[in-house]
């Protein structure tokens, strides 16, 4: 219960910051996000529990990728991530997970996922900001990658990329367990001017 407490107190302070250095205002960020006022007071006040489409759409209108909200600072210049340390953020009815292992660093960040989907199990993806590309490359098992409405079979040893800009959705194929890397690129935040 410690570790559940200690991050959604670390989410409350990286959304806070992450809004103020946008110069958002608490009824700006939840009209863009398509979030009500009230949860962003509770998740800002660390009594919120969002779920990975809230903290997918408070990212995308951050500008930042999801771990940064959901991240303490790093220590050190070498991270390893062990899957099992990692809570999913989110999981299917029939047993798929998907686990945010890391986020690289840096202007243009990138999300490493760990996914798990099983034979007919899907997630469907708001389209993110424009700029974002997504990879998905599948370890073992098949897996249909449906993007703007259009299928396309990925299996074990292929990968596939597209701008995520659009309506997509993963979908596990096949008869046995879909294992699958998935990479998000997050364009550079724009520059800011100066104060007006």
């Amino acid at each position: 219960m410690a570790e559940t407490e200690d991050a959604l107190r670390t989410l409350a302070r990286n959304v806070r910051t992450a809004r103020s250095r946008a110069g958002l205002s608490l009824d700006e960020f939840g009209r863009r996000a398509k979030v009500s006022k009230g949860a962003l007071v509770a998740l800002e006040r660390a009594q919120g529990n969002p779920n990975f489409a809230t903290l997918v759409r408070l990212a995308d209108t951050l500008g930042v990728s999801v771990s940064a909200l959901m991240e303490a600072p790093a220590e050190g210049r070498v991270r390893v991530v062990s899957a099992d340390t990692v809570m999913p953020l989110w999981a299917g009815e029939k047993g798929g997970e998907a686990r945010l292992m890391l986020t690289t660093s840096g202007p243009a960040p990138v999300e490493v996922w760990r996914w798990k989907l099983e034979p007919g199990e899907e997630y469907p993806s708001h389209p993110h900001q424009t700029g974002v590309v997504e990879t998905v490359s599948v370890t073992t098992g098949q897996m249909v990658l449906i993007a703007d409405g259009t299928e396309h079979l990925v299996e074990a040893g292929q990968t596939a990329t597209f701008d995520g800009d659009i309506p997509h959705t993963y979908r596990g194929a096949g008869t046995d367990t879909c294992h699958l890397i998935m990479t998000v690129h997050i364009p550079p935040a724009p520059a800011q001017g100066p104060p007006a």
